[in-house]
C-alpha cells in the first residue's frame, strides 16, 4: 500500500500551494476550498468503482512523480492567471484527500482488531 507516500506527495504539494497562497496574498475563501473538496470526493468515488485498475497505474513511479509534477505547474500557473481561484481550490482538493487517505487508515486499523 502507497498511503504514506501518497500522503507525503500531497502534503508536499499541499505545503507548496499554502506557500504561494501566502506569497501572492490569495485569500482561502469557502467556496473554492469546498470545489477542491468536492472534486477529490467525486474522484475517489469514480476510482473506488475499480480500485485495483487504479491502483496499478498509481503505484508507477513514472505516474506518480508525473501527478506531482502537473500539480505543482497547476499550482504555478494557477498563481500567475486566478490566485484566488485556483489556489483555494488547490487546498481544498489536497486537504480532502489527505482526510480520505486518514480516514482509510482509520477504518483500515479498526477492521483489523
Amino acid at each position: 500500500m502507497t498511503a504514506r507516500r501518497d500522503a507525503a506527495l500531497a502534503g508536499a504539494v499541499l505545503v507548496a500551494a499554502v506557500v504561494v497562497l501566502a506569497a501572492v496574498g490569495a485569500r482561502l475563501t469557502p467556496g473554492w476550498l469546498a470545489l477542491g473538496a468536492l472534486g477529490t470526493v467525486g474522484f475517489e468515488l469514480v476510482a473506488s468503482r475499480d480500485p485495483e485498475a487504479v491502483r496499478r497505474r498509481w503505484e508507477r513511479p513514472v505516474v506518480q512523480a508525473a501527478s506531482v509534477v502537473l500539480a505543482l505547474s497547476g499550482v504555478a500557473l494557477g498563481a500567475v492567471l486566478a490566485p484566488s481561484v485556483v489556489l483555494p481550490a488547490v487546498v481544498g482538493a489536497l486537504a480532502a484527500y489527505l482526510l480520505v487517505l486518514a480516514g482509510s487508515a482509520a477504518v483500515g486499523r479498526s477492521g483489523r482488531r
